[in-house]
């Protein structure tokens, strides 16, 4: 079986919540919520990734050293095996902006199960309330 690496992000804000993105029509899984992220390029590393997917998808600028690693999510769907690096990146440049028709949500982490998710990213909310309380 293939397998796909995707790397993810979990932006905390100064009031402590999660931004998710809502996939847009016309993808896989659409109208489902997200944390912001992306597939790897073959030459990148996933910070390298991810600080280009936030630029791509939210406007964000995004140092290196802001994204720490937090844990990871291993997931089979029908036709390939996702591997997905979560991190948790407190400090950016910018603001949150919709750049491929997505809608955004700034979310505390207990009502993060209220948001209808991809089953990989579901088993990461536990690892963010652990983290960050449930706000």
């Amino acid at each position: 079986m293939k397998i796909v690496l995707v790397v993810a992000c979990a932006l905390v804000d100064a009031d402590n919540r999660v931004l998710l993105a809502e996939r847009p029509a016309g993808k896989s899984l659409a109208g489902l919520w997200e944390f912001p992220g992306g597939k790897l390029e073959p030459t990148e590393s996933p910070e390298t990734a991810l600080i280009r997917e936030l630029d791509e998808e939210l406007g964000l600028k995004v140092k290196p050293a802001c994204l720490a690693p937090l844990t990871f999510a291993s997931h089979s769907y029908p036709d390939f095996h996702l591997l997905m690096p979560l991190y948790v990146c407190r400090r950016w440049e910018g603001f949150a902006r919709p750049r491929e028709g997505q809608r955004l949500a700034w979310v505390r982490p207990g009502v993060l199960r209220d948001y209808p998710m991809p089953p990989a990213d579901e088993p990461l909310i536990p690892h963010l309330v652990d983290l960050l309380g449930p706000g």
